[in-house]
């Protein structure tokens, strides 16, 4: 079976048993991500490293990881499935210990980046392999395995990191990966369909488009972490979002002329291909941007440490749960034009009620919206996949897999700088409104911010204005971040209702080819390559 051979009409148990090792190792490249957030603070104190520098622990793994993405599909083709998954899981389980035992800032960083290149090259891979492993109607069931996978991780990445935190050290955010990652490793090769490797592919490999990739997208997140606090029209950032559109406008011209030995860009002639893309760059702002607000919530306006976020948003997981068998039954049998736009409604619909959500908002309040986005989340990620990737034919799916995924990665990055961005820029707006109506002895604002309206019209005796100050200011700060938490919910419900806005212009029903033409679409590579072996005809 080639890289790009029509998938098994019954697949076998070591298919499926690898396929799930596979998402193993997705879970753990995802899972690695949050947990080492929770803990940065342990690390940063473990190793000397200035606060300054601390963001770069989380950064290059990013960069490293979203430049790997989009190159899956050539690295698909030159070492199949089963050697670059292999490959990249063996790498990544190294790069962990090498970072549970770094004692520098700097080796830390070396193996973060070995971590993040192939631990992104892990996620791609899954959703390619559900269709080059499994006939159409498995589609469903393999693309619901990986899914939840992929949306559990982040969910419970918190309380894992919380956990392992407070009960060991900080190595061991990276050591649990070593045992499964092994497993992994060594069991793969057996359990996956054997496939020849076609190292040709590496003579097609254009260096300077590959640059111009990692520069495009590397200063691009740069650019996006540079935002928030240095402001979006500041130099720097716009120095780094320019030199992003003129490497990556470098690049398009420069595939397109060469046919796209590093991307399969034409992919995007499809329409369902673009528009299964485009949902997936709107669900990853509000999937990645509503993992990362309620922790921002819950931290700072509620005061609670990574163990107790991390129980608070397992809501989210279980509803992921549940929701999987009825999305996985569904879908083939529901358009999945339907089911994706009826994900985006409930996704739009749980972001939304979190935009009312008092200061002193918890568990209770945070609970229906949490299992509304839930389950939405699953409509919103497995039907979209099917209209994306469904229709093309094997050799086209693992480039555009890659594409796929970093269009959700890419929606990820830009959601949270927005997020940054609105917190940053209008928490002290908000603080300043709240201090002046107190002055002006608003009895409506001291209930609002939680402080006793007496206590405004009457200083107690003995406390100074000082005294004073400091006492009403933390509720001042946590009333306005609760503020600028809800109106980022609000800007997420907007992303995701463009997302369903966007729906109903994919096509109704993929055309489709016929396995057999599949098969002979997918073959026409190796023929014209032996053909080309054997020089030109007689005449």
């Amino acid at each position: 079976m080639s890289a790009a051979a029509a998938p098994e009409e019954t697949p076998s148990l070591a298919t499926w048993l690898g396929f799930v090792l596979m998402c193993v190792g997705m879970f753990m490249a995802i899972l690695d991500i949050q947990v080492v957030a929770t803990s940065l603070p342990t690390i940063q104190e473990a190793l000397g490293i200035t606060p300054d520098a601390m963001s770069w622990i989380q950064t290059a793994y990013l960069i490293a990881e979203i430049i790997a993405i989009p190159l899956t599909g050539l690295l698909t083709r030159v070492f199949t499935l089963r050697w670059l998954f292999t490959g990249a899981v063996s790498v990544f389980t190294a790069a962990s210990l090498g970072c549970a035992f770094s004692g520098s800032f700097h080796m830390l960083l070396a193996f973060r980046v070995l971590q993040g290149f192939f631990g992104g090259l892990l996620i791609p891979v899954v959703f390619s392999a559900v269709f080059l492993l499994f006939p159409s109607r498995l589609h469903a069931v393999a693309t619901t395995i990986g899914g939840v996978v992929a949306v559990l991780a982040p969910t419970i990445g918190p309380v894992v990191g919380g956990f392992i935190t407070n009960t060991w050290s900080w190595p061991w955010l990276f050591l649990i990966n070593i045992v499964p990652g092994i497993i992994a490793a060594l069991m793969t090769p057996s359990l996956l369909p054997k496939q020849r490797m076609d190292l040709g592919e590496l003579e097609k490999l254009d260096l300077f488009a590959l640059m111009l990739l990692a520069v495009s997208l590397g200063s691009l997140e740069l650019g996006l972490k540079e935002a928030p606090k240095g402001g979006w029209l500041s130099s720097n950032c716009i120095a780094l979002l320019v030199l992003s559109a003129s490497c990556l406008t470098l690049l398009i011209q420069r595939l397109l002329a060469s046919g796209d030995p590093i991307l399969r860009i034409g992919s995007f002639q499809r329409r369902s291909f673009t528009l299964g893309c485009l949902s997936s760059f709107c669900l990853g702002i509000g999937l990645f941007g509503s993992v990362y607000l309620m922790p921002v919530f819950l931290a700072f306006a509620r005061g609670h440490d990574a163990f107790e976020i991390g129980k608070i948003m397992l809501v989210t997981g279980v509803a992921q749960l549940v929701a999987a068998p009825l999305v996985t039954a569904l879908d083939g049998k529901v358009d999945a034009r339907v089911l994706t736009a009826f994900g985006f409604a409930l996704f739009s619909i749980g972001l939304a009620a979190s935009a009312f959500q008092p200061p002193t908002a918890d568990y209770q309040e945070m609970f229906w919206p949490q299992v509304v986005r839930g389950v939405g989340i699953m409509f919103c990620l497995l039907p979209p996949t099917r209209i994306a990737l469904g229709d093309l034919p094997p050799a086209e799916v693992a480039d555009a897999s890659g594409l796929f995924n970093l269009m959700r990665n890419l929606g990820g990055a830009i959601g949270i700088a927005l997020i940054d961005t609105v917190i940053y820029g209008r928490v002290t707006l908000h603080a300043q409104a709240f201090r002046d109506r107190l002055m002006a002895g608003d009895t409506a604002t001291a209930k609002a911010i939680g402080l006793a309206p007496e206590l405004l019209r009457n200083r107690p005796r003995g406390v100074t204005e000082e005294q004073a100050i400091a006492y009403v200011r933390p509720l001042v700060e946590k009333a306005s971040l609760a503020l600028c938490v809800n109106e980022a919910w609000a800007m997420l419900a907007g992303v995701a209702l463009l997302g369903f806005v966007l729906i109903p212009f994919a096509r109704n029903k993929p055309a489709s080819l016929s396995p057999r033409m599949m098969a002979l679409e997918a073959a026409q590579p190796a023929l014209r390559r032996r053909l080309d072996q054997l020089g030109p005809r007689p005449r």
